[in-house]
C-alpha cells in the first residue's frame, strides 16, 4: 500500500481530478488511486466517507504516524509541491513562480463560458465553430498566457513545457488542452506547439488509455 493515494472521477470527464492526477504522477512517487463513479450512490457514499466535501479530486498521504487529506486541485498541487521538491513542480525563478502562481489560479477561478460552451469529453471529436462572444475572449486569453509563458520562461529554458520543465500549471491547463482538440479549435503556431507537447506526454496519454477502457459513464440523473 503507497503512502498516497488519489481519489478521481470520471477520467473523460473530471478535469478537476486530471489536473491534481499529473502533477502527482510527476512527483515519480508511487501513488494508489480509487475512481469513484460519483452517479452511483454507492460509490457517492463513499467518497462522502473520506473527503472533507464530498468532491473529487481527493488526495490522502499518510505521513509521519498521520493521515492528510487535501482537496481542491490547486491545494493538491501546492501540497505536492512543497512535498517533493525535487520534482520542480514550481518555477524556481522567483518571477516565473508568481506568474505560474498567477495563471493557475485564475484558471483555477475563472473562464467559465469557456468551461460551459466547451465542456471536457476527453475521448470525442466535436469541430464546431464557438460563436460565444465570452467564450472566444476566453480562448484568446488562453492562448495569450500560454504565449507569455513560453515567450518569457519556456522556450528560454529549453523545455517544451510552459515555463521549461513540468510544473503545476500545465496541469492546470491540461484539462483546457483537450477541449480545444475535442471542438478543433485553431491556434497559433506556439499554442499549437504546445497543445502537442501536453498530448503526446507519456503520462497524459496513459490517463487517455485508461479513459478508453473504464466502463462507460453512468447516465446523468433525472
Amino acid at each position: 500500500m503507497a503512502d498516497l493515494h488519489v481519489y478521481i472521477g470520471y477520467r473523460e470527464v473530471s478535469s478537476w481530478s486530471l489536473r491534481a492526477w499529473l502533477p502527482l504522477k510527476k512527483t515519480g512517487m508511487p501513488f494508489d488511486e480509487t475512481l469513484i463513479r460519483y452517479r452511483l450512490p454507492e460509490h457517492k457514499q463513499r467518497l462522502l466517507s473520506v473527503s472533507p466535501t464530498g468532491k473529487v479530486p481527493l488526495l490522502v498521504h499518510r505521513r509521519d504516524g498521520a493521515e492528510i487529506k487535501v482537496w481542491d486541485s490547486i491545494a493538491i498541487g501546492e501540497y505536492l509541491a512543497d512535498s517533493f521538491p525535487g520534482a520542480r513542480l514550481w518555477p524556481a525563478d522567483p518571477v516565473a513562480r508568481a506568474f505560474a502562481r498567477s495563471i493557475s489560479a485564475e484558471m483555477h477561478n475563472g473562464f467559465r463560458p469557456l468551461r460551459d460552451h466547451l465542456p471536457m469529453a476527453l475521448l470525442e471529436r466535436h469541430p464546431k465553430a464557438i460563436d460565444d462572444v465570452d467564450a472566444q475572449a476566453d480562448i484568446a486569453r488562453v492562448a495569450e498566457i500560454w504565449r507569455q509563458a513560453r515567450d518569457n520562461w519556456g522556450r528560454k529554458q529549453g523545455g517544451p513545457w510552459l515555463f521549461g520543465h513540468y510544473t503545476v500549471a500545465d496541469g492546470m491547463y491540461a484539462p483546457i488542452v483537450t477541449r480545444f482538440r475535442t471542438y478543433g479549435v485553431e491556434l497559433d503556431p506556439i499554442c499549437e506547439a504546445y497543445i502537442e507537447t501536453v498530448t503526446a506526454d507519456a503520462d497524459f496519454r496513459a490517463w487517455e488509455a485508461q479513459a478508453e477502457i473504464d466502463p462507460p459513464q453512468e447516465p446523468l440523473p433525472d
